[in-house]
C-alpha cells in the first residue's frame, strides 16, 4: 500500500499538517521534528506525489514524450524536433521509453498522469486509441505513426514498402523476401501489407519462407539472413522494416561470403544518417524523422490552446543508394 501523509501522522502522533510542514522544512517546524518526521518518512518508504503538490487543475510546463526505444536513432531524431519546438513555447520535456512492451506503456501513462503534464507525444504506441482517450483524458496527446488516432502525424508506410517493392521488380527481382519487426505494431503491419499488395500487383509469389521476423535491430538482421539463405528458393532481394534490419541483413550475407548488390539487393527504411555513409551505402525509404517531431510537438501545442488539429499523412521518399542492383542472370 502507497504510505500516506496521514499514515505518517499516526505513525508520529501529529497532525498531517504538521508532517506536511516537517517535510518542506518549514520554519514553524523545529529542526529536531522536522528531522524526526523526515526519518520517519523514509523509513516507512513515502514517495511524495508531485501531482499532490500541484493546485487543483494546475499543469506543469511540461511534455511527455513516450518511444519504444532509446536505442533506435530514428526515435533520437524525433526527440530533437519535438524538443526544438519545446523549448520554442517555453516547456520542458519527460520522456521515457516502453521497450516495444504493453505494461511498460500503460505504466509510462500512470507516470504522465501523476506528473499532471500539459500534453503527451507518443511514438509507435502498442495501445489501442480508445485506452490513449481514456488515459490522456486530462491532457491533449498526439500520436506519431498511429493511424487510428485522430491527432496523429503518420508517414503512409504502406506505401513505401510498395515503392521499395516496385523498385526490386524494375531491377527484375522476383523472388522477394520481407524482414520484419517481430511485435504486432502498426507499422510492422502497414509495412507487411505494402510488401503484400505490391507483390499481387506484379504479379509475382510469396513463399512463408520469405517472411522472417526480425527484433528491429541489428541483431534480428543478421539472424534473419541465415534463415533466408535456408528458405527452399533463396530470395534474391529483401526488403527491411528498418535501416538497422537492413544493416544486420546485409553483414548476415556478407559473414556467408555474399556480396550486396551483386548477389543480393537489401532496402532498408528510416534513412539515419548511417545509411548513407554504410558499405554499400543502403538504398532506403525516407522517414523525416526530425519534421515528423517537430509536426506532433506545434499539433500538440495547438491542442492545448484550443486549437483544432487534423491528422496528417506524410508520403515517404525512395532514396535509391548502392545497396540494389539488377538481379544476377545465374540466380537459380
Amino acid at each position: 500500500m502507497k504510505v500516506s501523509i496521514k499514515d505518517i501522522a499516526k505513525r508520529a502522533e501529529v497532525s498531517p499538517s504538521t508532517v506536511s510542514r516537517a517535510l518542506k522544512n518549514h520554519p514553524r517546524i523545529s529542526a529536531a521534528m522536522c528531522d524526526r518526521i523526515q526519518t520517519l518518512a523514509h523509513e516507512m518508504g513515502y514517495v511524495p506525489s508531485e501531482a499532490a503538490r500541484l493546485l487543483v487543475g494546475q499543469q506543469t510546463p511540461t511534455i511527455g514524450v513516450a518511444i519504444p526505444d532509446f536505442s533506435d536513432p530514428f526515435y533520437m531524431n524525433m526527440l530533437m524536433g519535438i524538443e526544438e519546438v519545446a523549448i520554442a513555447h517555453q516547456h520542458e520535456l519527460f520522456v521515457g521509453s516502453f521497450n516495444q512492451d504493453l505494461h511498460r506503456q500503460r505504466k509510462l501513462f500512470d507516470a504522465f498522469d501523476q506528473k499532471r503534464l500539459a500534453g503527451v507525444v507518443v511514438a509507435g504506441s502498442l495501445v489501442d486509441a480508445a485506452y490513449l482517450s481514456r488515459a490522456q483524458a486530462n491532457a491533449p496527446a498526439v500520436l506519431v505513426n498511429h493511424y487510428d488516432y485522430p491527432h496523429a502525424v503518420a508517414v503512409d508506410q504502406k506505401r513505401g514498402i510498395s515503392k521499395a517493392v516496385n523498385h526490386l521488380v524494375s531491377l527484375g527481382h522476383q523472388r522477394i523476401a520481407y524482414v520484419s519487426l517481430g511485435t504486432t505494431t502498426d507499422s510492422d503491419s502497414l509495412r507487411y501489407a505494402g510488401y503484400l499488395d505490391a507483390l499481387e500487383t506484379a504479379n509475382l509469389p510469396t513463399h512463408s519462407d520469405w517472411v522472417i521476423a526480425g527484433d528491429g535491430g541489428l541483431q534480428g538482421g543478421l539472424a534473419a539472413a541465415d534463415k533466408l539463405l535456408q528458405a527452399t528458393a533463396v530470395p534474391t532481394a529483401v526488403v527491411c522494416y528498418n535501416d538497422r534490419t537492413a544493416i544486420g541483413v546485409i553483414n548476415g550475407l556478407h559473414q556467408h561470403g555474399y556480396a550486396v548488390p551483386t548477389d543480393f539487393s537489401v532496402i532498408g527504411f528510416d534513412d539515419l544518417e548511417i545509411a548513407g555513409y554504410f558499405l554499400p551505402s543502403l538504398t532506403t525509404l525516407r522517414q523525416p524523422h526530425i519534421h515528423l517531431g517537430r509536426q506532433a510537438a506545434e499539433k500538440l501545442f495547438a491542442l492545448m490552446h484550443g486549437a483544432t488539429v487534423q491528422a496528417e499523412l506524410l508520403e515517404p521518399e525512395l532514396i535509391r543508394r548502392n545497396s540494389t542492383g539488377p538481379v544476377r542472370a545465374t540466380m537459380d
